[in-house]
């Protein structure tokens, strides 16, 4: 009872190891051990750990490359501001001499010698076409992007990838030469049978004639955002923690269910990021829906009927032939889907900022 049981640094008390020749009996004085090893080490300030940290370099490669990031960023955002203000240099003056209303005004004629334009049509049919076009492909996307992910196999899924990721490498013109030479045709005929089965709906209304119309525009539109979402969409689901998946299928949930309670709401940050970027590849779209839209002026909900305009395919058609109060108002016109594609692309980028501080949470 008066012995001390030998111990073990090894079993988790950190204590120095008693060998059996080291026992006392109780109420014996302590005896000092000497350590056969030194503590100290070379370059270390002798108190047992090891050696201090090298002192940073004034001029290392980490210094070099932390301020190459901090002068990238920099040019980036100096760019932007100059791109704004030689928007707005170029736009005062035809803002100025234009004696309607900018933002109400239906009409488009800065040539003429009283200026008179508006953006409020071309917001308007800009707006439209975006949104129609992402009512559209978003649900398409999402499909495809979970087919991609949890049910084909993995060689079909990649290869099928690779043919999506592919569509977003095709020139915007080749969309435009084919939406107004090949599918006009069909686009047409199904406006003529939805004006007959379902006119008395306004969108679907009107006695046409039929053709090149915020329809056509919008499924050419959406065929073209169409990778941007499917790419994005099925990297985050791709991303959704093993554990969570597993976990809802050993509770007995089927497939879709398990994708309904752990994989959507798991993406569901990333799936907002990516339809809003979607959002920003179809505002900014030009070429395509120059040659997809009927060019008019005015405000009307009607889908199927000849007309619509954007605010960059009205910039594509027009700029040729403006003057200088022309192409100020052309400019003017430039810097509001500036402003909206900024607006925008700084959404979704806060966006995906939350889904990462969710992950790392979660983490």
């Amino acid at each position: 009872m008066g012995e001390t049981p030998s111990r073990s640094a090894d079993a988790g008390t950190g204590g120095i190891r008693v060998a059996s020749g080291q026992e006392r009996p109780a109420g014996a004085p302590a005896r000092v051990a000497e350590s056969p090893v030194s503590t100290r080490t070379p370059g270390g300030d002798g108190l047992g750990g090891g050696g201090g940290l090298p002192r940073a370099r004034a001029f290392g490669a980490e210094r070099a490359f932390r301020g190459l990031t901090l002068a990238a960023g920099t040019t980036v955002l100096v760019i932007i501001a100059a791109i704004a203000g030689f928007l707005i240099a170029k736009a005062v003056p035809a803002l100025r001499a234009d004696t309607a209303n900018f933002w109400t005004y239906e009409g488009w004629s800065p040539n003429d010698t009283t200026p008179r334009f508006g953006i409020g049509t071309l917001a308007f049919g800009t707006v439209l076409s975006s949104a129609l076009a992402l009512l559209i492909a978003v649900p398409v996307a999402l499909g495809i992007a979970l087919f991609l992910s949890h049910y084909a196999p993995r060689r079909l899924g990649t290869a099928l990838g690779f043919l999506i990721d592919l569509l977003a490498a095709v020139p915007s013109v080749v969309f435009g030469l084919w939406g107004r030479d090949v599918f006009v045709a069909p686009v047409r005929d199904l406006s003529a049978w939805l004006n007959q089965y379902f006119g008395w709906i306004p969108i679907f209304g009107g006695d046409g004639p039929f053709g090149k119309s915020i329809m056509l525009g919008s499924l050419v539109l959406a065929i073209m955002v169409l990778p941007i979402v499917t790419s994005l969409s099925r990297e985050v689901f791709l991303q959704t923690p093993t554990a969570n998946e597993e976990a809802a299928l050993a509770l007995g949930a089927t497939r879709w269910e398990m994708i309904r309670t752990a994989v959507l709401p798991y993406g569901r940050p990333g799936i907002i990021a990516a339809v809003m970027l979607g959002l920003g590849r179809a505002l900014g779209e030009t070429i395509a829906l120059a040659m997809t839209l009927g060019i008019t002026f005015g405000v009307s909900f009607n889908l199927i009927e000849n007309g619509g305009n954007t605010i960059a395919a009205n910039i594509a058609n027009a700029f040729g032939e403006a003057n200088d109060t022309g192409r100020g108002a052309l400019i003017a016109s430039g810097l509001v889907l500036f402003t909206i594609t900024l607006i925008v692309n700084i959404t979704a980028r806060a966006i995906v900022h939350r889904r990462r501080e969710f992950t790392e949470s979660a983490a």
